[in-house]
C-alpha cells in the first residue's frame, strides 16, 4: 500500500480541484449596462449584475477622469438589476465614462458625447459603501468575456500539461532505446504516446467548448489551435509508422528517431511559433497578447489550478503505467 501513495494523492487532488473548480462562485461584477452611449441631459441607465446583492440605499455614480456625476435616482429592481437616472452635464473631458455601483466598477461603460474642459465634480465619489460580500469569502475572478467559462482553466490547461509530460516521458524512453535497443523501453515510449494522445483529444475537446463560449465558434483559424491539431497528427503518424515495420528491433530504433523529431515539433508548434508577435492568435500570451497570468490567473485561481495540474499529471502517469503493463502482458500472451 505504501507505494500507492501517489495514486491516492492524484485522486484527492482531482476531487478537490474538480469540486472546487465547479462549485466556487464567481465574484460579483457588473456585466451589462444600457445604453452604451450617453450625451448631455437626463439618461436612464439599466444595470445588470452577476452574483450581486443590490439593495436600497446603495451608492452609484459615473466617473470620468476623476470627475464624478451623481445620480438623481437609484432604483433597485432585484438583487442583480437596477435602474439609475442621472443628469449628464456637458463638458466631460474623456470620451469614455465608467459606472460604479456599490463599489463595483464597469470600466468604459459609456461612450460620452458633449466633451469639454471638465465639470465641477459631484460629492458622490469613492466611499466605503461597497457590496455585501458575506457568504462569498472565496470567489473566482469575474472577467469580461470569460465569465463562468473561466472554470475551464482547471480542466483545459492541465490536459495539455499532462500531454506534454507524457510526450516528454515518451521521448526520454526513445532516447534510451537508441542507447541500448531495449524493447521494454520502446514499449514504454509507445504507451506514453497512447495516453498522451488521449489527453491531447481531451485538450482539444475542452478547448473547443471554451472557444465556443468565448470566441463564438468551436474552432477558429488560430495558430495555436492549428498547431495542436498538427501535433496530434504527427503523433498519430508515429503509431502508423510503428505498424508498418514488422521487425521489432528495427521498429524500435526508427520509431525512437521519429519520436525525438516529433517532440521537437511539439515544442515548436505549441510554444515557439504561437509566441511570435508577427503571428495573430486569440490565446493569451501568444501573438503579442498579454498572458493569462497577467490578467486573469490571480491567487484565487492558483489555489485550485496548481492542484488540478498536479492531479491530472499524476493521473496521466498512472494511466501510462497501466497501459505499459497491459501491453507487456499482451505481448507475453502472444508468444
Amino acid at each position: 500500500m505504501k507505494h500507492w501513495w501517489w495514486k491516492f494523492l492524484a485522486i484527492a487532488l482531482l476531487l478537490v480541484a474538480s469540486i472546487a473548480g465547479l462549485r466556487v462562485p464567481l465574484s460579483p461584477a457588473l456585466v451589462h449596462v444600457s445604453p452604451s452611449r450617453i450625451s448631455p441631459g437626463e439618461v436612464n441607465i439599466e444595470v445588470t449584475g452577476y452574483n450581486t446583492r443590490f439593495s436600497e440605499g446603495m451608492r452609484a455614480y459615473l466617473e470620468n477622469e476623476g470627475q464624478y456625476v451623481c445620480p438623481v435616482r437609484v432604483e433597485v429592481i432585484d438583487a442583480t438589476h437596477a435602474r439609475i437616472t442621472a443628469v449628464v452635464p456637458a463638458g466631460l473631458r474623456a470620451s469614455m465614462t465608467d459606472l460604479v455601483v456599490q463599489g463595483l466598477k464597469y470600466p468604459g461603460a459609456f461612450f460620452t458625447e458633449g466633451l469639454g474642459d471638465g465639470i465641477e465634480s459631484g460629492p458622490c465619489g469613492p466611499s466605503t459603501n461597497k457590496l455585501d460580500m458575506s457568504g462569498l469569502a472565496f470567489t473566482f475572478p469575474n472577467r469580461s468575456i470569460l465569465y463562468e467559462s473561466i472554470r475551464n482553466l482547471h480542466f483545459h490547461v492541465p490536459m495539455w500539461f499532462t500531454m506534454i509530460a507524457l510526450m516528454g516521458i515518451s521521448v526520454w524512453r526513445s532516447i534510451q532505446v537508441l542507447g541500448n535497443n531495449s524493447l521494454d523501453r520502446d514499449r514504454q515510449a509507445r504507451s506514453a504516446v497512447h495516453v498522451g494522445l488521449l489527453f491531447c483529444a481531451l485538450g482539444l475537446t475542452t478547448g473547443a467548448v471554451w472557444a465556443r463560449a468565448t470566441w463564438g465558434a468551436f474552432w477558429t483559424n488560430d495558430v495555436k489551435l492549428n498547431g495542436a491539431a498538427v501535433t496530434a497528427l504527427i503523433y498519430l503518424a508515429y503509431l502508423v509508422l510503428r505498424g508498418s515495420i514488422p521487425d521489432a528491433h528495427k521498429r524500435a530504433r526508427l520509431a525512437a528517431i521519429y519520436n525525438i523529431f516529433a517532440f521537437v515539433l511539439l515544442v515548436m508548434f505549441l510554444f515557439v511559433v504561437p509566441r511570435l508577435n508577427a503571428i495573430d492568435s486569440l490565446h493569451p500570451g501568444n501573438g503579442g497578447n498579454s498572458g493569462f497570468n497577467d490578467l486573469d490567473l490571480d491567487n484565487r485561481l492558483r489555489v485550485i489550478f496548481y492542484p488540478a495540474v498536479a492531479g491530472w499529471i499524476l493521473l496521466g502517469i498512472w494511466l501510462y503505467d497501466l497501459r505499459h503493463r497491459s501491453l507487456r502482458i499482451n505481448e507475453h500472451l502472444d508468444r
